[in-house]
């Protein structure tokens, strides 16, 4: 029964480190929709802003209840998604420049 038990627990310590990388990827997809689509979108950005603050409780409760995988998954989301942020305010900020340059002189 003992040889069952850890077995069963060797089992459940992949889950977080799975569910770590499968999130990870999914932020990479993300990046990368924003940067085939040269996005601009607003509700991305609010995306990106709300996650970081989201992600960042994250790490604080994680750390305060010793859970790497988690502390992990956070800390790396929060950096992909401030780049992201990065980009699409970049991205309007060129828009808004291009923009400028469109409009006839006076």
């Amino acid at each position: 029964m003992n040889k069952n038990n850890e077995n069963y627990s060797e089992e459940l310590r992949i889950i977080p480190y799975t569910a770590t990388s499968l999130s990870v990827v999914g932020r990479f997809i993300f990046m990368f929709l924003l940067y085939k689509n040269k996005s601009t979108n607003s509700l991305s950005l609010i995306f990106c802003i709300l996650s970081i603050f989201s992600s960042g409780m994250w790490v604080y409760y994680s750390m305060q209840s010793n859970d790497t995988p988690m502390i992990v998954r956070s800390s790396i989301e929060i950096s992909l998604l401030s780049l992201s942020a990065v980009y699409i305010i970049r991205n309007k900020v060129k828009l808004y420049y291009e923009s400028l340059q469109i409009l006839p002189g006076g």
